[in-house]
């Protein structure tokens, strides 16, 4: 994947051609970049599992397999200047983004496999385990609204004026694809786009687990964060937090709201998520004292 994302960021040099309003190398380039990231932090995962590893082997395995055929995919739909993702415009695209479909099941459940074995392995850490399955399960959720793009829109296609023979899905919800977008991600300015909370959703993966690499990091510095038990509730808020993060933006796109276009309900529920991170943040960096039983009877004579 790294290999194939440095030919790719060659090909957005040298290759001019656009596709669906985006420069034709800029999907393999994202999407090798995405599994780089997703890989590693899947293969570090594994070398925490204390039982089950040979089942977590082959479903890395799985993992990879998957991912390669994926990218062989959209690696040659460039190469023949065609769409990869909902093309079904001749027999060959069609079995292709039937193979993709195929490929992406395989890999969600090869991932939720390695969830599951996480999910009972003893990590003696609390912090580390819930920031692992925390982000685990957010990525899973992430990775699950993919298939909301693969399902048949009327409404879409009818926006689009394309025929249900030569397209099935879409990333953008109440405007055609390929229209005004964002700089680098290419999500949609103009109507909802479910790739904002589906990338979101998946590097949480990721991310989560940076966070609480930081707090460890800073701990030597901040002394509130040398104590595991802090550290644990700031990952809960976090875990919290970010997935309220998802299901609100996943909420505007399906509503055919621009991730950059919010409306006043939009920035009211962000506005309360945040105010509860604060507050949670706030809590784990300051909690309620212990409260310690009298020890006045402790302290009398013993009755003879």
């Amino acid at each position: 994947m790294a290999a194939l994302a440095v030919v790719s960021a060659v090909g957005l040099m040298v290759d001019d051609r656009v596709l669906v309003g985006a420069p034709i190398w800029a999907k393999p380039f994202k999407f090798s970049v995405s599994f780089v990231a997703y890989c590693l932090t899947l293969a570090w995962m594994l070398t925490l599992l204390t039982r089950g590893r040979r089942i977590g082997r082959w479903a890395g395995h799985a993992v990879v397999l998957t991912a390669l055929i994926e990218m062989v995919i959209i690696t040659v739909q460039v190469v023949r200047g065609k769409r990869s993702h909902f093309n079904t415009a001749t027999a060959f695209d069609s079995a292709l983004w039937n193979a993709m479909g195929m490929t992406i099941v395989v890999l969600w459940a090869a991932t939720l496999v390695i969830a599951v074995l996480l999910s009972r392995t003893r990590i003696t850490d609390r912090a580390t385990a819930l920031a692992v399955r925390g982000g685990l399960l957010i990525a899973l959720a992430g990775a699950a609204l993919g298939f909301l793009m693969t399902l048949p829109s009327e409404s879409r296609q009818a926006v689009e004026g394309l025929d249900a023979s030569d397209t099935m899905g879409a990333h953008s919800v109440g405007v055609p694809d390929g229209g005004p977008s964002m700089p680098l991600t290419g999500w949609s300015t103009t109507g909802g786009d479910l790739r904002a909370p589906h990338f979101v959703g998946m590097h949480a993966l990721q991310l989560i687990p940076l966070l609480l690499i930081a707090l460890v990091v800073l701990a030597p510095r901040f002394a509130p964060l040398r104590d595991a038990g802090v550290r644990l509730r700031l990952v809960r808020v976090a875990v919290g937090g970010y997935a309220a993060l998802v299901a609100l933006i996943t909420w505007q796109a399906l509503r055919g709201q621009p991730l950059i276009h919010p409306d006043a309900i939009t920035l009211t529920a962000a506005g309360a998520i945040l105010a509860a991170v604060a507050y949670g943040t706030w809590r784990a960096l300051h909690p309620t004292a212990p409260t310690h039983p009298t020890r006045n009877a402790a302290d009398k004579e013993p009755v003879a």
